[in-house]
Formats: structure tokens, sequence, C-alpha cells
């Protein structure tokens, strides 16, 4: 089964990226603050579909798939760098907005709110990329079953996902609040998270 090295390797790979901004986090962000928790939660079971998509995928070898026809794994770490380079460009832009900053959304019904947290989650560069190319390399085939190893694996980083996600939802109205109260953080946070996923981009796209 699989190392505690590896489970270790992965539960410290999860949490860093379920804390580095992108497409989920802006997502559960906006429609929390916007349409308040409950919005945020419906949206959050959307996003935990798309991991559990992600996951079945890995303990079928979507790695092998890709290892077998590069060409289309290229195509989706490219078109998921420039989605976060375009996610960037909306935040640092002139008259930006942060995802902490309420604007005018008409509220979605609760079909709507998980489909649209599923997508959001597939389309997510930075998922599939942690299932495709880093969760791989913490599988040790002399240790036994590939399937069940990556499917332990695939669960730590599901477990930490939706709790930080979930903590996220939660207080997205109490942090969108507080930094309204403060124009000078809420532009800090704006300027901080835009240029992190631009950096992110900028390594997706070169990694």
């Amino acid at each position: 089964m699989v190392s505690t090295h590896a489970f270790l390797g992965m539960a410290a790979v999860a949490l860093g990226m379920v804390l580095s901004p992108g497409p989920n986090m802006i997502y559960l962000i906006s429609r929390s603050v916007t349409q308040g928790r409950r919005a945020g939660l419906i949206s959050l079971l959307g996003v935990a579909a798309g991991f559990f998509v992600y996951l079945l995928a890995a303990v079928a070898g979507i790695a092998a798939l890709f290892s077998l026809v590069p060409a289309v794994y290229t195509a989706v770490k490219l078109a998921g760098a420039a989605y976060l380079a375009w996610l960037a460009w909306k935040t640092l832009k002139p008259g930006g907005m942060s995802a902490f900053d309420p604007r005018p959304l008409p509220p979605d019904p609760p079909r709507k709110l998980f489909t649209m947290g599923l997508v959001t989650n597939l389309l997510n560069p930075k998922i599939a990329i942690l299932y495709v190319s880093v969760l791989p390399q913490f599988v040790d085939p002399d240790r036994g079953s590939v399937a069940a190893q990556s499917l332990v694996l695939g669960l730590t980083q599901v477990v930490i996902a939706i709790t930080i996600n979930g903590l996220i939802a939660m207080t997205a109205g109490s942090i969108s609040g507080f930094l309204r109260r403060r124009p000078r953080w809420l532009t800090m946070q704006r300027y901080v998270m835009g240029t992190v996923l631009a950096g992110i981009s900028v390594r997706v796209a070169v990694d």
C-alpha cells in the first residue's frame, strides 16, 4: 500500500494547491459573497464531484493515456495556463476587481450552482496536472496495486481540498466584509491573488 512518505507528500502538495488562488477558489468566493453560504456550499458539491471525476480517471490510468499521446497533455496544459493567465489579467487589469468585492450577479438555482462548480473544477488546470503529473510520482508499483494506491492518494487530496474549500465558502462573506472596510487591504489582496495566478500560469506553461 501507500507509504507514509507518499501519503504525507501528497497531502502537502494538495494543501499547497488548494491554498493557492485558482478557478475553484475564485468561483466559491464569488458565489458565497454574492449569494450566501448555502450557494457556496452547493457550488462546493459540484467542485467535489469534479474531484471524483479526476480521481476515477486517475484510477483508470489517465496518466498512461497522456503518456501515449503527449500532444493531448500538452494541449491541456497550455489551455489551462491560458485560463489562469486570463483570470490573472481580470484581477490585475486597471479597474479589475477582487473576488471578495461583491458585484451584482443574478442568483442562480441550486442545479446551476452545482453544474458550474463541476465545470469549473473539470476545467481547472491545477487539478488536471495534479492527477496527470503529480499523483503518479507518489505511486510505487513495488508496493502493490497501482489503482489502489492512486485511489488512496486521490482520496487524500479530495478530503483536504473539500475541507479547505468548505472553510473558504463558509468564511468568504465575513472576509469580504472585513476587506471592504479596509480598501487598501482589498486592493492588496487583489494584487496578491492576481500575481499568484500569473505565476502559476507561467509555471504550468513551462514546467
